[in-house]
């Protein structure tokens, strides 16, 4: 299941550099580790469900590669997203 709109809203607000940045690393790194969070809880019931385990690999693979290029633009925006989402290296 995909985000619903104010908890998506919520999420660009908080981590939008401008008034309409949308798209912006940061952002994109919030929502997919929103999304990885939901996964997660899924997967925590439905054991069986290897469709959505698929899906939560991707998802982190991406974020992944997001961080990567975020590490080495900035640094401090790397930290900092870090620390906020609670991602490991």
């Amino acid at each position: 299941m995909a985000l619903d709109t104010a908890k998506k809203q919520e999420i660009i607000a908080k981590y939008s550099r401008g008034e309409n940045d949308t798209g912006s690393t940061e952002i994109q790194v919030a929502l997919l580790t929103a999304r990885i969070v939901y996964l997660t809880e899924h997967l925590k019931i439905n054991k069986k469900d290897h469709s959505s385990r698929l899906g939560l690999l991707k998802l982190v693979g991406q974020r992944r590669r997001l961080m990567r290029y975020l590490k080495g633009k900035d640094l401090t925006r790397w930290n900092t997203i870090k620390s906020d989402m609670g991602i490991r290296n």
